[in-house]
């Protein structure tokens, strides 16, 4: 078992800040000084996903771990166009911009992995590296979302599309739907403590939160994305995967190296979609491996 950093630790090792970019001001944990290391978390979660990697790379690099528009401190814009990709990408390229960087290395996990393979196809000149954890590059995901066994997986997704009531089901019984989230999706159910589940569940009952990660489904997903057509990515690029996603299937990575011109794949057994959370030690491991043969340093 791993055990979270306790709260002392966390207060010392990062500090808290808030930045407006395209339009909306967005909170961020910042550790670090160094080229840009830019983590996006996803659904349900916030910037504390990443309480692993902040301190690793922080050595190096100056790590920014965000609240995703509509998560946690970030603000919760009313509206689907407010989660239109085009938006999400923004607020990225914004951020970059706006911390003083005009490149940064990628990483983004569940939903910000979907934003960061649109960032890396929208704004590949800010990019040096890309690194994705347990959501498979777009193109794969389109085909997936073709064949019957990945439609069963992403069951939750048409649920999602539904007014008021994925709310109501989320929030019902004091949040318990997104502990199930964290523990039945987890191999090693002791890599999430009370304390880290409780984490989760303050920040998913923000006034407007709920909501605003609903509507990224709403807003996000449509035919287009099956009609899409993808050019090759110069970016060195690793896609980190838990073998045991109960959300996304292992084969879903298969082939993603026709999309690459530069592309590294690790697989982790025994480890489900938190991968970052539940085997925090080979995915930094993992991480640090690919930057120096990314960069030829280290």
């Amino acid at each position: 078992m791993t055990s979270s950093p306790s709260t002392d630790a966390i207060a010392d090792a990062w500090s808290h800040h808030f930045i407006t970019a395209n339009g909306v001001q967005l909170h961020y944990v910042m550790q670090g000084e160094g080229p840009l290391m830019l983590f996006l978390h996803g659904f349900p979660e916030f910037w504390y996903s990443w309480r692993w990697q902040i301190p690793e790379f922080a050595k190096d690099h100056r790590v920014v771990a965000l609240d995703l528009r509509g998560y946690n401190d970030s603000d919760k814009p009313k509206g689907l166009g407010a989660y239109q990709m085009t938006e999400l990408v923004k607020d990225i390229e914004a951020v970059v911009q706006g911390l003083g960087y005009e490149r940064c290395t990628l990483v983004g996990h569940d939903w910000g992995g979907i934003i960061a393979w649109s960032f890396a196809y929208t704004c590949r000149h800010r990019l040096d590296r890309l690194i994705v954890m347990n959501l498979p590059h777009l193109a794969k995901f389109a085909e997936g979302l073709r064949t019957p066994q990945q439609l069963i997986r992403s069951w939750y997704i048409l649920l999602f599309h539904l007014p008021w009531l994925p709310e109501f089901l989320l929030q019902a019984a004091d949040y318990q739907s997104i502990e199930k989230l964290f523990r039945d999706m987890a191999v090693d159910k002791s890599a999430f403590t009370d304390a880290d589940i409780k984490a989760f569940k303050t920040a998913a009952a923000k006034r407007g939160a709920l909501t605003a990660m609903m509507n990224y489904y709403r807003a996000a997903f449509s035919p287009k994305l099956l009609e899409q057509t993808w050019d090759i990515l110069e970016i060195p690029t690793l896609l980190i995967w838990g073998e045991n996603d109960a959300a996304f299937g292992k084969e879903l990575t298969y082939g993603t190296e026709a999309y690459m011109r530069d592309f590294h794949l690790r697989y982790i057994p025994n480890c489900g979609h938190w991968v970052q959370q539940e085997q925090p030690q080979l995915v930094n491991q993992y991480m640090r491996e690919f930057l120096a043969v990314s960069t030829g340093a280290e």
